[in-house]
């Protein structure tokens, strides 16, 4: 392995699965072709949306405010991953770190109150069809896409500096594969309560909040659908949000999301649950922005029309 003089290096090191070098290089592979789907998915996703007149609703404003930052959010993590994976360098610069740390973090926020907002607008689409385009007007989505992205890297920009300042003692080495708050919290050599009081107080905020807010969205939305007195008006009904309705059913919004969230932020730090939340950090950071696409897509006729659409504008243009 490369040596490093970490007496006059000032960034980290990030040991990651250093310790098991078969599993790296398996690692190096999934994940190369995990982001190449993650970038194409989502891109596909976000020029749908501009490029079809017909996906001009705010549900795929919001899809594509969400399929963009699921693509940032990746490559503010996957990159630098790769990088280390390739080699025996496993270093960041210290820069890197704090521009990784915020990024994720503000990020993960985001899209916590980002599903939030787009299940009150499926509540607003089922349960008040007829005023919808009064309810959703532009505006109104601007503001609320807004507040999801200010409140995430409001918290970001909260936790963030005050992570990255916590006395280390010379302590470089991080055991993650990412600079995460809770494993950088963990190297302190100080007294960290106050700071990990505040990080479970801004959680609350940005992950159950938004978390009941949904819960209760879809809980309006089934008593809604089972008033429903014909079984074509409950399946149109149905159809209005089912792609939505996969993502953050319960089972998703618990296990995948918001379920590895709640694990990595509202738990007590423990040395036997560092492996564990790698992960998780690799599930909820990686693979969900690539099954997002996949699941908003699934069963969707308005996606699949408006790609079919654009490819056969494509080869008119060739002809």
């Amino acid at each position: 392995m490369e040596q490093r003089n970490e007496s006059y290096f000032t960034g980290f090191i990030l040991l990651g699965f250093s310790d098991r070098l078969q599993l790296e290089l398996v690692l190096f592979v999934v994940l190369l072709i995990f982001y190449i789907f993650t970038l194409l998915g989502n891109t596909t996703i976000i020029a749908l949306s501009y490029l079809d007149p017909r996906l001009h609703t705010p549900m795929y404003f919001f899809l594509s405010n969400l399929s963009f930052l699921d693509m940032c959010y990746t490559t503010s993590i996957v990159p630098q991953f790769l990088f280390n994976l390739s080699g025996s360098d496993k270093s960041i610069s210290f820069g890197g770190c704090i521009v990784q740390m915020h990024i994720s973090l503000a990020l993960g926020g985001v899209e916590c109150v980002l599903l939030a907002v787009m299940a009150y607008d499926r509540y607003a689409a089922v349960c008040k069809p007829l005023h919808y385009t009064v309810i959703m007007h532009p505006r109104l989505c601007g503001q609320l896409a807004s507040v999801a992205w200010l409140s995430g890297f409001g918290n970001s920009l909260i936790m963030a500096p005050q992570t990255l300042m916590l006395p280390r003692c010379g302590h470089q080495r991080v055991d993650h594969f990412l600079c995460e708050m809770p494993a950088l919290i963990g190297m302190a050599c100080v007294d960290t309560m106050t700071l990990e009081a505040l990080a479970f107080a801004l959680a609350v905020f940005i992950i159950l909040v938004p978390l009941i807010l949904i819960l209760v969205s879809y809980g309006y939305i089934a008593r809604a659908v089972l008033r429903i007195k014909s079984a074509a008006g409950r399946k149109k009904a149905f159809n209005t949000c089912s792609s939505h309705l996969i993502v953050v059913s319960l089972f998703y919004v618990v296990s995948l999301f918001y379920g590895t969230a709640i694990y990595m932020y509202l738990q007590p730090p423990s040395p036997a649950s560092k492996d564990r939340g790698k992960m998780v950090s690799l599930f909820y950071g990686i693979i969900t922005p690539m099954l997002n696409p996949l699941i908003y897509t699934l069963r969707n006729k308005d996606v699949k029309g408006a790609f079919k659409r654009l490819i056969a504008r494509i080869f008119l243009i060739k002809k």
